[in-house]
């Protein structure tokens, strides 16, 4: 009896509820008014996200010098916040928001796309790089540094807040979505993407910073960024619920929205990687003293 006790036991899943609260998505209160984890995931991958790129631009050869890293936080947010939300709502829900336009700009309601925020950014770091007349693929190589730390604590609020859930499953770890509709245990396919975009993808570019002459071959970094978040969402959109509203997308073509979006990024780094040796030439830094050949 005690081994069939133990066997069921071990067969209860999780429910999110249980492992988070019924109201998770708020950290805590201020005066009455409610801070999200999401809010707190923004603001703690922007701050250690710039921590680290002070460190990186420390080093010999950097393509910017201190106040470039302050202007370009101030428009990093804002290519964030504007190309993750318009991203969203073209790529995700354009046909709900025709209906209701008002809802563009209730951002507490949710609605964040990342391949959009990705060019919000890229517009940013082109608009500061023409202004100071900087390199605008060196500059991108170091940005793609620290993206990672954003996209851990951003994939940790999704877990947080219970939405973004995986497939169904009956893996050991799979938790029970309650607001998915359905009581199946799925894949916490935001705790896989939180370790893959943002653990493993931080370390691999970290390794190719610190111990090779990679930033010294102006895209390398860009383009591996690229490639390692490109494969990584690919791979886990296998283990993601698709969007309700695009599941038109998974039945005509067999990939999901996220997937098709992440197509031209995985083109676009390997043509990078691949092409980024060509340009390496003198470099002469912009903070530092020091030239690289």
């Amino acid at each position: 009896m005690f081994l069939f006790a133990t066997l069921a036991e071990a067969t209860q899943y999780v429910n999110f509820h249980d492992l988070m609260g019924d109201n998770s998505a708020i950290a805590f209160s201020v005066f009455g008014l409610p801070i999200r984890w999401y809010a707190l995931a923004y603001l703690a991958g922007i701050f250690v996200g710039y921590w680290y790129l002070t460190k990186l631009i420390d080093q010999p050869g950097s393509p910017m010098a201190r106040r470039h890293a302050d202007d370009m936080i101030f428009y990093a947010m804002l290519g964030i916040i504007l190309g993750g939300r318009i991203g969203y709502v073209l790529f995700y829900n354009l046909e709900s928001y025709i209906r209701d336009p008002a809802a563009v700009f209730r951002l507490w309601d949710g609605g964040m796309s990342l391949h959009g925020g990705v060019l919000g950014v890229l517009v940013a770091i082109w608009y500061v790089t023409r202004k100071e007349k900087l390199s605008f693929l060196r500059f991108c190589d170091y940005v793609a540094c620290v993206v990672p730390f954003g996209l851990f604590f951003g994939r940790l609020a999704n877990f947080v807040n219970g939405e973004l859930w995986g497939r169904a499953t009956t893996v050991p770890w799979a938790i029970i979505f309650p607001e998915s509709g359905t009581m199946d245990p799925r894949h916490p396919s935001q705790l896989y993407e939180a370790g893959l975009e943002g653990i493993v993808m931080m370390a691999v570019l970290a390794w190719f910073f610190w111990r090779t002459d990679a930033r010294y071959k102006p895209g390398f970094l860009f383009g591996m960024a690229a490639i390692l978040y490109g494969v990584s969402r690919f791979v886990v959109e296998y283990f993601r619920e698709p969007d309700v509203q695009r599941q038109w997308v998974v039945d005509m073509t067999g990939l999901s929205m996220g997937q098709w979006l992440t197509v031209p990024m995985l083109l676009a780094g390997i043509w990078l990687v691949a092409t980024a040796k060509g340009r390496r030439q003198r470099v002469e830094p912009v903070a530092g003293s020091d030239s690289i050949a």
